[in-house]
């Protein structure tokens, strides 16, 4: 908590600017690049799911307002949602209103299809996944696990079993980036990041005692 990574998320999407420095993509510096065209390269799934008060179908189409009800679907399909897309009411055509109950994991996976749609190149993953039970979870994480091939991801990990396999892990603290590389790397400088893994083991040792 505190450590900058909703700033990095900021500087990435081009909420402000940096003041030193600057981010490249493909070695073109992002400030050259219009901020409509730059911010369609990305695919956002945050903690917070955004879904407005309209229809299932219309929810996974935001952004992508002349997909067709078949390319909604697949995109459903593809994020594991449509398993409880069909037990609503009026399925697709169900407005999302007070009255209807969907879980907080059922609401990611609606964002994660969302993004399916779009198809982006680059995607920004927060994996928060408290309070929600453990299908849903194995769900979002199979979800994660597809849309995340042949694309750039940025993942901010909140339990870091889900970032073991990343190609690049950056440890921050206090604003700063303080160790970066693999896990198998980082855990054999046995530093900041080595304590981190290990104190998640000996917090759930401690709950199951």
């Amino acid at each position: 908590t505190g450590c900058g990574k909703t700033t990095l998320i900021n500087l990435l999407m081009r909420f402000y600017e940096p003041q030193r420095g600057k981010i490249t993509v493909d070695g073109e510096d992002i400030r050259d690049i219009p901020i409509d065209e730059y911010r369609k390269l990305f695919g956002m799934v945050l903690q917070e799911s955004f879904l407005s008060g309209e229809t299932v179908a219309y929810n996974i189409a935001y952004g992508a307002e002349h997909a067709s009800r078949e390319e909604i679907e697949r995109a459903a399909k593809a994020a594991y949602c449509d398993f409880f897309i069909g037990n609503l009411e009026h399925g697709y055509d169900t407005v999302l209103s007070g009255s209807v109950n969907i879980s907080q994991g059922e609401k990611q996976l609606l964002c994660i299809a969302r993004v399916m749609l779009v198809d982006p190149p680059m995607l920004i993953l927060d994996e928060a996944t408290s309070n929600i039970d453990t299908m849903t979870e194995m769900r979002i994480q199979k979800a994660f696990r597809k849309i995340m091939r042949g694309r750039t991801s940025f993942i901010v990990a909140h339990r870091l079993s889900t970032i073991l396999d990343a190609d690049l892990i950056l440890v921050m603290n206090k604003g700063s980036v303080i160790e970066q590389g693999t896990h198998a790397e980082l855990m054999e400088k046995r530093g900041f990041y080595f304590d981190l893994y290990n104190s998640q083991f000996a917090r759930s040792e401690s709950k199951a005692d």
